[in-house]
This record gives C-alpha cells, structure tokens and sequence, in this order.
C-alpha cells in the first residue's frame, strides 16, 4: 500500500474552514438545476455487478481509514493495491476533489457537511447498494440518511460516525445535567467548552426546539430567517460565558486538564482520553437530542477502478473492519453488528461508543443548510448565511 500526505485529523476536521469552501463551491444556479442533475444522475446506468478488481484503487481518506490491519488483507484478496492520499481537512478534500478528482481520485471518504457539495458539482455517481451486502445491517438511520442519499438515490455509503454529546467534570458538577440548558448557564461562566464551527448553531437549534416550541423548529439544519434570529439571540447570550472556542477535540481536552473547562461540548472519544488522565467526566445525550457528524464513501464520477472501489466499500462495511476502524480512530460503526466484534478486540468499547445504537433515535446527523429544505420548506438559510450568522455570533 502506497500513502502520501500523512496528517493527523481533528475531532471536527476544520469545519470551519471547510464551510467556507463549501460554500463557494456549490453552484449557486436555480434549484431546478440542481435537481434537473440528481434526476439526470439518478436515471444513468449503475454497476450492476463487481467485475474483475482492476489492480488498482486511489484512495482520499482520513488519516485511520486504510490501516494495514484491515487494508493489507484487501490488497492480498482482491489484487487491488492501494494508493492513499490522507487529507487533514475537508476543505482539503474539497479542494482536491474539485481540481483532481476526476480520473485521479477513485473513492472518497467524505463527511456530512460536504457530500452536497460533491454531488451539486457533479464530483461523484449514485452507488448500488445491492452490491455491498453488508449493507442491510446497517442501523436504520444510516441506511438512507440525508446526507448521503436523496430521493432514494445513494451517493454515498455510510461509513462511521461520531456523537456530540454534553460533558462535564463529575467533581465540579454534582448533579448530572439532563439538558442542553446547562452549556448556557452562567454560573460556569469561563468554563464552558464550545467548539467554533457554524454547524453548532444546529446544536442551538434543537435546544429551542423544546425550550421554544412557538418557534416550530422541525429540523435543526432547517431554519428560517425568524429562527435564525431566535438561535443567533441564544448563542450571543451565552458567547460572554465563553472564554475561547475550541476547533480541535485536543484543544477541549486540554481545557478539561487543565479546569478551564468543567462542561461543554464533547464526545466518546474525548472521554476515553480524559478517563485515562484521570479526570472525572461523564457524557449523556440531553432530553433534547444531539447533533453528530459521519463520513460516506462516495465514487468519484469518472473513477477508473470502479471494481476496487466497490470491493473496498464490501471490505470496510463488514463487522470485522467497521469494529478495527472504530476502536483505532474512536468513533462508532454503522454496521449493527460491530459491536459484538468490537467487545471482542476491546470490552466495553461497544457500549462507551453507542455502537449498539443506544440513544440513536435522538441524533440527529450533520448535513450543509440549503436554502431549499428537504422537507419542503423554501425560505431556510443556506451555509452562507450560517457562516455569517456564526461570524456574527463570536463578535
């Protein structure tokens, strides 16, 4: 296996930065366009079977998505040798998408906030899901999420995912929180961890969903100008408790170390880390719900190796490498039955990862506002208005 640009990721993968990518590179074109390509896309012809691997496959990918644990054994079973490039951002990946995907890049391992953006661009092809047979294992909300699938058209397959929960310090917070409430109490003023992306806002959104229900927030990605106004009027109230935003899950990990932070926005991952410093904490996923982030391998258009990509996705959606993949890069898998092999390589990480599907009927999945909502409505907020919403907001 052949890898170029090693870099490690954030827990949030610059989403900040990558936004702004996003945001210039989704055409800005009538609607209509847009779904005039997805039909168009929809209607041409899919693989219908795996042929012979071509020898070959180029890979974009997270640092931790193509280990030698689980990308050796592909390689020696399907003669397809893999070349990876690991990107340290999305908006690397973005970019490399748009000036060399084409031809160069075969599969990609794209997160929710830029999959629309791929797809708009015409970046990568509708997938056939009747040929990764691991698929149907799949917990039911990654099956044919949004952010990955519209109309019954897969863009993308679901590939591993990761919770944003609440998360204090047991020994400065007796009484465990149940609601999103806490993060904007101001009696943890200065010590509240928040990161510092625009898709936070969503957080603050599905707060006020339950706190403001006059307001009639039906999805947190979806809100309109006078939601907005109620969201952005929450997190300007709670932006002087903060004393500085944080954009890697290090960086929160740190201010929990060191007790600058003793609540905030966390996830499975910074907890195992912190529990082995031996800092008292503890995660719940409020009454309210939570937000969460997750990847899907997407085709790219004109791939060459289209038979390694679809052998690699066949591979990487089994139980066996969706539990290495999980536990080496501390997320959670969607194949149901992972969590049985992940006991197994490591006791206990099923349950501390929710890779049972514990609490997933609360989640709900990152995705790019549009202006025209999937549920119908036509006057939400795109990502541009998020952005400025958010740059707003940190004044």
């Amino acid at each position: 296996m052949q890898a170029v640009s090693i870099n490690s990721r954030s827990f949030w993968r610059h989403i900040l930065a990558a936004l702004i990518v996003v945001a210039m590179l989704v055409p800005q074109g009538p609607a209509a366009a847009h779904k005039k390509h997805r039909d168009r896309a929809a209607r041409a012809a899919k693989a219908t079977m795996i042929g012979k691997g071509e020898g070959h496959l180029d890979l974009l990918a997270w640092h931790g998505y193509a280990e030698d644990a689980w990308a050796k054994p592909f390689e020696k079973n399907t003669a397809c040798k893999l070349n990876v490039r690991y990107a340290s951002s999305a908006e690397e990946m973005v970019t490399a998408m748009r000036l060399g995907g084409h031809g160069v890049i075969d599969l990609v391992s794209a997160p929710a906030e830029i999959t629309q953006a791929l797809i708009e661009r015409r970046e990568v092809k509708p997938l056939n899901m009747a040929l990764i047979p691991a698929w149907s294992d799949f917990f039911k909300p990654l099956k044919s999420p949004a952010f990955n699938t519209d109309k019954g058209v897969h863009w993308g397959l679901s590939y591993q995912w990761g919770l944003n929960t609440l998360m204090w310090n047991t020994a400065k917070i007796k009484r465990s929180p149940t609601s999103w409430a806490a993060v904007h109490d101001p009696k943890y003023r200065d010590h509240i961890a928040i990161p510092d992306t625009p898709l936070y806002i969503a957080d603050a959104a599905m707060y006020l969903m339950r706190a403001q229900p006059g307001l009639k927030i039906r999805d947190p990605f979806e809100l309109d100008a006078k939601q907005m106004r109620a969201v952005e009027a929450l997190l300007r109230k709670q932006r002087p408790l903060i004393r500085r935003y944080w954009t890697l899950s290090e960086q929160e990990i740190t201010q929990f170390k060191s007790g600058r932070a003793v609540i905030g926005v966390g996830g499975p991952y910074q907890i195992e880390i912190l529990k082995a410093a031996k800092i008292p904490v503890a995660e719940t996923i409020p009454s309210e719900g939570a937000t969460a982030w997750a990847d899907s391998w997407m085709l790219a258009s004109k791939a060459k190796h289209a038979n390694c990509a679809y052998l690699w996705m066949q591979w990487t959606a089994t139980p066996q490498v969706q539990a290495a993949q999980a536990i080496f890069f501390g997320e959670t898998p969607v194949n149901a039955n992972a969590c049985q092999e992940m006991d197994t390589l490591k006791p206990g990480s099923c349950r501390h990862y929710r890779a049972d599907g514990n609490g997933l009927a609360k989640v709900r999945f990152q995705r790019a506002p549009q202006k025209q909502c999937p549920q119908g409505h036509k006057s939400c907020l795109d990502l541009a208005a998020w952005r400025e919403a958010w740059l707003r907001i940190k004044q």
